[in-house]
């Protein structure tokens, strides 16, 4: 069971996530392009879909700290946390581009957050191969969702798909790391529960 010591640094880590911004040591793709000359209705749609992004990797967070929380072994531990830390990275650049974009985050950051941190406490109580097993199919379900948003994204704004391409490689390395670690493939019944749920928290961030 989890000590005091992870439930104060867990609760610490959310308001760091929610309230302060994001740092990243990898420079930000796409800084070195120009900025696009975008009409209204481009810049809006690209806003928007980095703020759909944006709560992707809020919620990647939560997953992460959940499955830390409740994880047994060390090295799936470590391999959570190494997740984590590329999804700060994710958390910063996307922020970035959403301010870059004049648009906004998500109100309901706090609740996207502590609905994931739920999910991903759950999962790592079922065991290390399914902890593992849920982090590489939550892996592979936003690399396709990234790539929805690359055929979306308005054609000129390269800044935001630079962003959103190295994202998408990152998340098939998880995916992969996860695996290899010996993760478990969940029954397909989970994995389109996982789907629909993550149709509704994408579809209603596009708007909130």
């Amino acid at each position: 069971m989890p000590n005091l010591d992870k439930l104060i640094i867990g609760f610490d880590h959310a308001l760091r996530t929610l309230l302060t911004p994001a740092q990243t040591l990898r420079p930000v793709p796409g800084t070195q392009l120009a900025e696009a000359e975008l009409n209204d209705l481009e810049k809006s749609e690209s806003a928007a879909l980095m703020r759909v992004n944006h709560v992707g990797e809020i919620c990647a967070q939560a997953l992460y700290q959940g499955q830390a929380l409740t994880a047994r072994d060390a090295e799936v531990q470590q391999t959570l946390a190494q997740a984590a830390r590329e999804e700060t990275e994710h958390l910063a650049w996307t922020e970035r581009r959403i301010n870059e974009l004049s648009g906004r985050k998500s109100l309901l950051n706090p609740l996207w957050y502590g609905g994931s941190f739920a999910i991903g406490a759950f999962a790592g109580l079922l065991g290390d191969k399914w902890n593992l097993g849920f982090l590489a199919e939550t892996e592979r379900q936003v690399s396709a969702h990234l790539g929805g948003h690359l055929s979306r994204l308005p054609h000129a704004d390269e800044k935001s798909r630079a962003i959103v391409t190295q994202m998408q490689i990152d998340e098939a390395g998880h995916a992969t790391t996860a695996m290899a670690n010996g993760g478990a493939e969940l029954p397909m019944p989970v994995k389109l529960v996982m789907k629909m749920a993550s149709s509704v928290m994408t579809r209603t961030a596009y708007w909130v």
